[in-house]
């Protein structure tokens, strides 16, 4: 395993994202459409915010799952995204290494984190990539 690869190497760069004016029925039909788990929300051209799968399920009892719309639309069109979204978020720059990354998941509560440079959103990396370097790595 190189010790200082950086996660440009891991990070998915085709990122989907919402703004924050977005609603959260479009965050349960991207998350749906692409089978994804978080989703960077975008205030102009920053980032200000993720949205994740578990966020969604912890509002709701079967947005997410196929054939189960109806239910929890009234409260996925009561609440905005940024009531929501983790907004005290941890960014990294695509030239931080593949264990700084490791390291923060190991010891905070984030799956997945914004890859910015220079203010601009670039990629994301998350805990699934992480695992499928690893486990190249063997």
């Amino acid at each position: 395993m190189k010790k200082r690869e950086p996660v440009s190497h891991i990070m998915t760069t085709d990122v989907y994202t919402l703004n924050e004016n977005d609603k959260l029925q479009d965050a349960v039909a991207i998350i749906r459409k692409h089978k994804i788990r978080h989703i960077p929300v975008m205030n102009g051209k920053s980032v200000s915010g993720m949205i994740s799968r578990t966020d969604l399920n912890r509002l709701t009892f079967g947005a997410l799952f196929e054939n189960q719309e109806g239910g929890d639309e009234s409260i996925l069109e009561m609440l905005s995204i940024p009531q929501v979204m983790t907004s005290k978020l941890r960014t990294i720059s695509s030239t931080d290494s593949i264990r700084d990354v490791a390291e923060i998941f190991a010891k905070e509560e984030f799956h997945a984190l914004p890859v910015v440079d220079n203010g601009e959103l670039k990629g994301i990396v998350t805990t699934t990539d992480v695992i499928a370097y690893m486990l190249k790595q063997y």
